[in-house]
């Protein structure tokens, strides 16, 4: 751990088409005496939000500065091409990208996947984000290729999407700077991670001190009084209950006995 707990809240950015709620949900169950302030920001300006110091950690997308970030690969994204209902590619359930070679393709500045040549027939203009470029979709310009947490983002009743086997995928992984890796960034990396709540990494619980400690010494002392009382009850209703049981066994052995005959004078 390179960094120190400075602040009492902690600060997560998360990217469009990621969803943090379930770890979220995990950190105020453990953690409820530290707000986590999630700060939404677009995919592009992630990397400066932490380099800034305006966030603690990120959830976006792959890749990242490994010089200054450190980074946890958490999930791979299956990609997907949005077209319209009534498009050609609607009629199959799984697309390649030689389906697209006739179509022109929409490429978004924010676009945030890898391309080494691009699919498709270019557009006259690059739409400025995924947004815009729905939008295109929608007016017949184009299809879209995209993650499929963004697909759902933008979704619309008149666009459909499906998977594109060989298309390159978006990686989301958890993001912070090298520099501070605090105590809290070390809390929600466990979160991520699964570990549980008694894990030996992230927050060491911090001991009883002065008055609490003589308080907690004492109740200690006051239990173990108590199931020594409670032996020692339960230890006399046993002996008491074993006298009562051999007089009875003894009533009973002599009420069993046949009466002797009396004699005649």
């Amino acid at each position: 751990m390179t960094g120190t707990q400075e602040s009492s809240t902690f600060r997560l950015a998360y990217v469009p088409g990621v969803t943090p709620a379930k770890w979220v949900r995990t950190w105020t169950e453990r953690l409820p005496d530290i707000p986590l302030e999630l700060v939404a920001v677009e995919a592009g300006d992630a990397e400066e939000l932490l380099r800034d110091g305006d966030a603690d950690a990120a959830l976006l997308r792959l890749p990242v500065d490994r010089t200054l970030l450190s980074a946890i690969p958490l999930y791979t994204e299956t990609t997907v091409v949005v077209v319209p209902k009534d498009h050609d590619v609607s009629a199959v359930e799984e697309a390649e990208l030689a389906d697209l070679d006739e179509y022109i393709v929409l490429h978004p500045l924010d676009d945030s996947l890898e391309w080494e040549t691009l699919p498709g027939q270019p557009a006259i203009e690059r739409p400025a984000t995924t947004a815009d470029a729905i939008e295109l979709v929608a007016a017949g310009i184009g299809v879209l290729l995209v993650p499929q947490s963004l697909a759902r983002l933008h979704h619309r009743k008149d666009l459909t999407y499906r998977p594109v086997s060989d298309a390159p995928q978006s990686g989301v992984a958890l993001s912070w700077p090298e520099a501070q890796t605090t105590d809290l960034v070390e809390e929600f990396i466990g979160i991520v991670r699964g570990r549980t709540v008694n894990s030996s990494r992230g927050r060491t619980p911090t001991p009883p001190s002065g008055s609490a400690a003589q308080s907690t010494q004492a109740q200690k002392q006051n239990q173990k009084q108590n199931q020594n009382q409670k032996q020692k009850q339960t230890q006399k209703r046993t002996e008491a209950g074993g006298t009562r049981g051999k007089a009875a066994a003894s009533a009973r052995r002599q009420a069993s006995k046949p009466a002797k005959p009396r004699r005649r004078k």
